[in-house]
């Protein structure tokens, strides 16, 4: 049984998602924490399902990799396979990244490499193109630059604004993580491989 930790900043649509899909017992994950950056509301989520969950005050600036360091230590409390950033709005410190990844993945709002960054669904809007799209990939250092180890088109409409856009992203990006989850909980997507054959 592949064991997760979910990291969120929000209300945490993707982690109720994951949380219902494992509700399942023939769903292969299990989530065993949730952790935040603040008190975000999405840890309603985990209480609702007994769920364990901590929070590490976000530090910036000169106290980001004592953040880090901070957020590690809780993570080696409950030792999961699998991390998984769902909605974290924070750049994850270098040591948080060397010692999770790629058992580390992310979720992002575009058909990436097309608009990495934390507007993915206004800069697609404002490039005036007809489809954008979600990824899950394996974080990096860089922004959004990990491996894709999965993604699908959405179309852009007209009279798309950023809100309806992404409303309709988000199933998609849902969808696309729990089965990312899936696969990797059955072998089926191997993290170590997908790192490897991406230059």
């Amino acid at each position: 049984m592949l064991t997760v930790a979910v990291l969120i900043s929000g209300a945490g649509s993707n982690l109720r998602a994951l949380l219902e899909a494992a509700s399942d017992p023939a769903f292969p994950a299990r989530i065993v924490v949730v952790g935040a950056d603040r008190e975000a509301s999405g840890l309603a989520h985990a209480e609702e399902f007994g769920i364990p969950s901590f929070v590490v005050p976000w530090r910036g600036g000169d106290q980001r990799a004592e953040w880090g360091d901070e957020l590690l230590a809780q993570l080696d409390v409950w030792q999961p396979d699998l991390v998984v950033l769902s909605g974290l709005m924070r750049l994850l410190p270098p040591a948080v990244v060397a010692a999770w990844s790629p058992r580390l993945v992310n979720t992002h709002p575009a058909y990436l490499p097309e608009f990495p960054g934390a507007h993915g669904v206004r800069d697609a809007l404002a490039a005036g193109v007809t489809e954008t799209g979600a990824s899950v990939i394996v974080v990096d250092d860089g922004v959004d630059s990990g491996p894709i180890l999965a993604q699908e088109r959405v179309s852009v409409l007209p009279g798309d604004d950023e809100h309806s856009l992404h409303e309709r992203i988000k199933p998609v990006e849902r969808h696309l993580l729990i089965d990312v989850v899936r696969r990797i909980a059955i072998g089926e997507l191997d993290l170590d491989l997908a790192a490897a054959s991406t230059p």
